[in-house]
């Protein structure tokens, strides 16, 4: 008769309690083993039936990406936080190498974040103790290419155009096969899919190491060389000061960022109450103002800004998720000079500024 192979293992032998204090503690500890064991496994199912419920969401067209103006920098930080602690048990050294100039992307960070974890912790386990992993981006185009490259065990040729499919796993050699289902690059590659991107895989042969390049489109703001007519009509100089304020910080500070490449001051902050102290100290003319905040939303800034006289020439703009005509309406009763709805083309927004700046 066969056997069956138990999810848990349980050790053959521990002590059991007498009341003789001589082997209570042995009971004790070999409790404690298995208890955090069987703690481990449980966890680990978890997380493959999460990445399988994951996959099974995204071939049926289920998931919904919650899509913003990211930074690429703030996504790569993210995703090496995730993976920092895996990196370190292989005492492995990672090198992360991004382009000055800020790059941003229309995207889930969250889910991108993800897909760049994926990629590092299997650069990190599919390598011996102390290997290298290079992380690296530049901008190609109207794309922003990342390459995530270790010095592992590498992906044999006849396996190669096949990394990506779902339950899809290999021994590289020396017996480092992971445990795991096969899901995660399949996950990855969908992932970065429903950004309009697209992923691949490159091998030199086993023990050569791996390369995975990812390609994603950067946002229109960033399509063009140099400044946009529209822009140069705005005058976004030093005296176009623009206060952006929104509690998600990610997007307020590569909004900032986009802005001062542009060459306007930008101030940003990320509550309300911070946006009304800013006010006196900054004095912009544009307060760019996310609706949705906890605590002071947008609309009671906004109407408390309208009642100061000596912000009435300021210029306030809605960044909402919200677009329906009532939502407009309820802008504007706010006191809001105009209502754009997140993700913010950047091109749209350029648009906005430069009519703000010929009415004044």
């Amino acid at each position: 008769m066969g056997r069956c192979r138990s999810l848990v293992s349980i050790p053959p032998f521990y002590p059991v309690s007498t009341g003789d204090p001589r082997t209570t503690g042995g009971f004790f500890t070999a409790s404690q083993q298995l208890r955090e064991m069987m703690e481990r496994q449980v966890n680990h199912m978890v997380r493959l039936v999460d990445d399988l419920l994951e996959v099974s969401r995204i071939t049926r067209g289920k998931v919904e990406l919650k899509k913003e103006p990211v930074t690429l920098k703030a996504i790569i930080d993210s995703a090496v936080e995730i993976s920092r602690p895996l990196i370190e048990a292989g005492r492995h050294r990672l090198r992360v190498s991004l382009p000055p100039e800020p790059l941003t992307l229309d995207a889930d960070s969250l889910r991108l974040s993800q897909v760049f974890a994926n990629l590092l912790n299997n650069a990190a386990k599919y390598m011996e103790a102390g290997g290298q992993i290079g992380l690296t981006a530049q901008r190609k185009g109207d794309e922003v290419v990342v390459s995530v490259r270790d010095t592992g065990l590498g992906i044999p040729a006849d396996r190669l155009s096949r990394v990506f499919d779902l339950f899809t796993q290999f021994d590289p050699g020396g017996g480092r096969i992971q445990s795991g289902l096969g899901i995660g690059l399949a996950l990855t590659r969908s992932l970065v899919e429903l950004h309009g991107g697209r992923v691949e895989a490159r091998s030199k042969g086993t023990g050569r190491g791996s390369e995975f390049l990812v390609y994603l489109p950067l946002t229109a703001a960033l399509l063009a060389e140099g400044v946009t007519p529209a822009i140069q009509h705005c005058g976004l100089t030093s005296t176009c000061r623009i206060l952006v304020v929104d509690d998600n910080t990610d997007v307020a500070d590569s909004l900032g960022m986009v802005l001062r490449v542009l060459g306007a001051e930008v101030r940003v902050v990320y509550s309300g109450s911070a946006a009304l102290k800013a006010l006196d100290a900054f004095n912009p003319t544009v307060v760019l103002l996310d609706v949705g905040m906890p605590e002071m939303d947008g609309y009671e800034l906004a109407r408390q800004i309208r009642q100061q006289p000596r912000f009435h020439e300021v210029k306030l703009i809605a960044l909402t998720g919200w677009g329906q005509e009532d939502d407009r309406r309820r802008s504007r009763a706010a006191g809001f000079d105009h209502h754009l709805v997140k993700p913010v083309d950047i091109d749209v927004l350029q648009t906005v500024l430069a009519q703000l700046e010929v009415s004044d």
